[in-house]
């Protein structure tokens, strides 16, 4: 008797109060659908960073021949064999444990096998290059990439050596710009969370309100102060699974439609976040969602049990 009587005024609370409700079904899941993107777009930024970061190697840019801004180049002539021997000894001696590979590119490889791979014409800024254009170049693998400080101090300066260049650098405007991004949709999730915890509050206010003779006659007979609220509690967490059941299905056709099925076809070389993702985040944003909404219910109905 006690659970039916709570679910026939649940029931009548969410039929009197349909067009309330129905504004907060709206608002938790627009609140939870921004919650979910952040949640996502900060997984995404993760998956890149491991995926390229694993990939990436520290270039050591060999002297080339012809003019060079830097000051171990001055000379304008091409790095010596005996120069790059010394550069590998000392990465053998002094990198052993933060250097995994080491491996020497001439220019010529270089311009055969990424040069024209690039551009396939071989114009690069509106003139046509040539091997001769390019320069050798140390590519070392690091056992641990957070260790390219390390490295970039040890070779940077010596004999031969135009430039330490760490390829994380190309990624990091990438990376800046999707927690950026980040930023931008939590903040506005929270803003909408605060629009669904007060219009929550207030539905069950009005609710409690329009029932007030109600709720005096169940005080009256002796019903409990959970007896009475439970049911008003029960029409916000009603509204907010439903909106945050929405914001997880919204989710997953958003991934499987533009991730899926289009970014990750058209751009193969990075790792995207799919459904599976999606599901994985999906309990934690419903879970979230019902118990915002019973928290705030309940906090809202207090005025409304004091004897």
């Amino acid at each position: 008797m006690h659970f039916r009587f709570v679910m026939s005024e649940t029931w009548s609370g969410l039929k009197r109060n349909g067009t309330m409700v129905i504004s907060v079904l709206l608002v938790t899941f627009i609140s939870f659908l921004f919650i979910g993107a952040s949640a996502l777009l900060q997984q995404q930024v993760v998956k890149a960073k491991g995926d390229w970061y694993d990939k990436v190697e520290v270039v050591v840019w060999l002297c080339p021949d012809g003019k060079s801004q830097s000051a171990n180049c001055a000379a304008g002539t091409a790095a010596t064999t005996e120069q790059i021997n010394n550069l590998q000894q000392v990465i053998s001696n002094e990198l052993a444990q933060e250097v995994s590979q080491v491996t020497y590119v001439s220019k010529q490889q270089f311009y055969q096998d990424q040069f024209l791979k690039q551009y396939p014409d071989g114009v690069y800024q509106g003139r046509t290059l040539t091997a001769d254009d390019m320069q050798d170049s140390l590519w070392l693998k690091l056992s641990d990439p957070s260790k390219y400080e390390v490295v970039s101090e040890v070779l940077s300066g010596r004999d031969g050596v135009e430039e330490v260049v760490d390829e994380r650098q190309i990624f990091e405007p990438v990376f800046a710009v999707l927690n950026r991004a980040t930023m931008v949709s939590m903040t506005l999730a929270l803003v909408m969370v605060v629009v669904a915890i007060m219009l929550t509050s207030m539905t069950i206010r009005m609710s409690a309100q329009s029932r007030r003779e109600e709720v005096e006659i169940m005080r009256f007979v002796g019903a409990s102060n959970w007896t009475i609220r439970l049911p008003f509690v029960l029409e916000g967490v009603c509204a907010a699974l439903l909106g945050s059941v929405l914001s997880c299905v919204a989710l997953g056709v958003i991934v499987r439609v533009f991730v899926t099925n289009w970014l990750s076809q058209s751009i193969t070389w990075m790792p995207f976040v799919g459904v599976r993702e999606v599901l994985e985040l999906s309990p934690a944003l419903i879970v979230g969602a019902v118990l915002l909404s019973a928290i705030s219910s309940s906090i809202s109905l207090r005025r409304y049990l004091r004897v």
